[in-house]
């Protein structure tokens, strides 16, 4: 409540004001006298002060004043809350005798009006042209396919070198990104390569058990894995883990300097890390994508026997008869390809990585993102080239 007894005279507002006992406003015979007490820290709370200003603004007094006697401790929350009272005063033509105030509060106050803050000074933030963001993003574009060829060529250059046996890389390092990319990804792969045969077998059940043609689920899935799903799959999976894995791993080498570091002692950073990583997984895909294509199948054949009363012997007789050699092969080169994509942009995003620890995280989603968009352009690109010849 604001209300206040000086000079022996009363005066009462008709408006109410919660201050949380923070200030009271009381009348004096010059204007207005604003009474702080308590602890104006900003750990304590410091009072609104919309409703006061709200207040002045209607009463318009001649001059405000402070009695700080009751003030115990303060912070820059009481700094913040004169400033803003200050500013409204003076917008309303309000005189505030501030040596009113403590001799600190008054000395930080003069200090921060002292230099006032020059009109313009801000510089505005005005939205991107939209034409502009047209080039900006033609410009990126062309810039990273420049990039990437170049690095394409370096890495064509490097197998040459690798063919003749002049490339300078360890077979140690070699052995291990086999390991890393082949046999440490059977877990993940016999996963979600079982659930996507048995995925396949439930969504033909529905639909063929209408027509009491149940034993061409075996057609379905056998195909389905062997042509597409089991590369594609098997792909993704890569992309995300290996691939992003070699986005980061060069990336992180490219913010320690090592690869300037190897660069100063004349060695190719393509061969010596590039290469290694892109065989390993030129080698692990056509393996991993007939592991995926087997562990599909299986998939499909518990789906079979468990909701169709197929038995194995039956499923995988139906598939034999159904399924040729050749739509395996057309997978299994699938699945080379891919390899060579995930591995190229995972080097490439890992190379291009700038030197700070959110630039490692940015390679490795980028590298993501684009071996996945790579693998359906290349899968469309080979699927419609295999209809043409016909395979």
């Amino acid at each position: 409540m604001i209300d206040g007894d000086v000079y022996g005279e009363e005066y009462s507002f008709s408006m109410s004001i919660d201050t949380t006992e923070k200030y009271q406003l009381i009348k004096t015979e010059d204007g207005l006298c604003l009474q702080l007490s308590g602890d104006w820290r900003f750990q304590s709370g410091i009072p609104d002060i919309d409703i006061l200003l709200k207040h002045l603004i209607n009463t318009q007094p001649v001059n405000l004043s402070f009695d700080c006697h009751r003030l115990e401790n303060w912070d820059s929350g009481l700094m913040t809350f004169l400033v803003n009272l200050l500013k409204s005063c003076k917008q309303n033509n309000i005189s505030v005798l501030q040596k009113t105030l403590p001799a600190g509060i008054h000395k930080l106050l003069q200090l921060s009006f002292a230099v006032p803050e020059r009109k313009g000074a801000r510089r505005a933030i005005l939205g991107q042209p939209v034409l502009a963001k047209i080039g900006n993003v033609t410009i990126e574009m062309h810039r990273n396919w420049s990039d990437l060829l170049a690095f394409v060529g370096e890495i064509f250059f490097g197998f040459l070198n690798f063919l003749r046996g002049r490339a300078r890389f360890r077979y140690s390092d070699l052995f291990f990104q086999i390991e890393a990319a082949g046999p440490s990804a059977l877990l993940i792969i016999t996963l979600i390569s079982v659930l996507i045969g048995m995925i396949l077998a439930f969504v033909g059940a529905v639909q063929l058990r209408l027509f009491g043609a149940e034993i061409f689920i075996a057609n379905l899935v056998g195909l389905g894995m062997a042509r597409e799903m089991g590369a594609m799959m098997t792909a993704i999976i890569m992309a995300g883990r290996t691939g992003a894995a070699y986005a980061a791993q060069l990336g992180t080498m490219q913010v320690n300097e090592e690869i300037d570091a190897l660069k100063t002692m004349g060695i190719s950073p393509i061969e010596f890390l590039v290469l290694p990583r892109l065989i390993a997984l030129c080698l692990t895909m056509p393996l991993l994508c007939i592991y995926a294509d087997f562990m599909g199948i299986i998939g499909g054949a518990i789906v079979s026997a468990t909701m169709m009363d197929i038995s194995f012997f039956q499923y995988f007789q139906q598939i034999q008869d159904f399924v040729p050699l050749k739509h395996f092969g057309v997978g299994i080169f699938k699945a080379g390809v891919f390899g060579v994509l995930v591995a190229t942009a995972g080097c490439f995003r890992g190379l291009q990585c700038g030197r700070s620890a959110s630039s490692v995280g940015f390679a490795a989603t980028s590298a993501v993102v684009t071996s996945i968009v790579l693998i359906i352009v290349a899968d469309a690109i080979i699927t419609v080239i295999c209809q043409i010849i016909g395979i």
